[in-house]
């Protein structure tokens, strides 16, 4: 395995045996010498923020980034096929229903410049396989387990907040229904995906659909505490977003909520994961068994306590 890293980047986690190839996303020339001698790309670098104060990144980063990865494959002969990582929010909010991989995004309104890029970048990624490219799509959740507390591990970053009593009660009234995902079965889903996905195809790579009112009781219930006793209205977090987004304007420290996240908390992002299981062998864990692994790596990490 060659993993591909920026100069900047923290490649500490990753095992002895991995070779390391610098260079960025936004660098053709850098990712074709990191694909040489290579048989199977995996393209999951993205910048995964609700907010930024500057949202050019989402477009060099997320959209020209894929564009420079098929660039650099077709210049590899070793390639023969590319997995590239899109998003749930490629395919769009699924209000009142459970939606596919049939779905395509409406393209008229984003809750997120996020969603905005992957649904850009999910166009070029299929206008690709339609021209040959040997690329396979997966569709991951929202997803959950132990790993570095970056801003795609949302739901431990949640977790700490309501454990450590800095988020007392729960996140709207529970319209909001996500799909749930543990990062190991991700993980396979990718691997999979590789050894036995079509090519052109799009998998979601997703799990369990509930809301956050579901994750905090489900939590209270492993953990043998109390679940909260109010519902914070939305209205009250989106204020408490924008002024979050003020502060970090000043301070550069990027928000754990911010208001476009209540945007997306206002919608429904509920899908099937059936095509995967059929076609990949995808097997997503019991979301209970999942959410009690990672409260108990969170609490021996001393990051809550109960």
């Amino acid at each position: 395995v060659r993993a591909f890293v920026r100069r900047t980047g923290d490649a500490s986690g990753l095992p002895d045996a991995v070779e390391l190839a610098y260079g960025d996303v936004g660098d053709a020339d850098s990712l074709a010498a990191a694909f040489d001698g290579r048989d199977a790309v995996f393209h999951a670098a993205a910048s995964v923020e609700p907010w930024l104060p500057d949202p050019s990144v989402f477009t060099a980063v997320n959209v020209r980034g894929l564009e420079n990865v098929l660039t650099a494959a077709k210049r590899t002969p070793t390639v023969k096929k590319i997995i590239y990582t899109s998003s749930f929010f490629a395919l769009g909010p699924t209000d009142g229903y459970v939606a596919d991989e049939t779905q395509m995004h409406k393209g008229k309104t984003f809750c997120t410049e996020y969603e905005k890029s992957k649904v850009l970048a999910d166009r070029i990624a299929l206008q690709a396989a339609a021209e040959g490219v040997p690329i396979t799509i997966v569709y991951p959740g929202v997803i959950y387990g132990p790993g570095k507390l970056t801003t795609g591990n949302l739901v431990s970053r949640i977790l700490i907040e309501r454990f450590n009593g800095r988020l007392p009660g729960y996140i709207g009234d529970g319209y909001d229904r996500e799909s749930f995902c543990h990062v190991d079965d991700v993980v396979s889903g990718h691997i999979a995906a590789m050894e036995k996905g079509r090519v052109g195809e799009r998998y979601l790579l997703t799990g369990k659909n509930l809301s956050f009112m579901h994750i905090f009781n489900m939590a209270a219930n492993i953990t043998n505490t109390k679940a909260p006793y109010f519902h914070v209205p939305l209205w009250l977090i989106e204020i408490y977003g924008w002024i979050s987004v003020f502060i970090s304007r000043i301070t550069g420290k990027l928000p754990l909520i911010s208001y476009p996240t209540v945007r997306v908390i206002r919608h429904q992002w509920a899908y099937s994961c059936e095509k995967a299981k059929r076609e990949l062998g995808y097997n997503p864990r019991n979301l209970t068994e999942g959410l009690a692994e990672m409260l108990l790596w969170l609490k021996n990490e001393k990051l809550i306590k109960f």
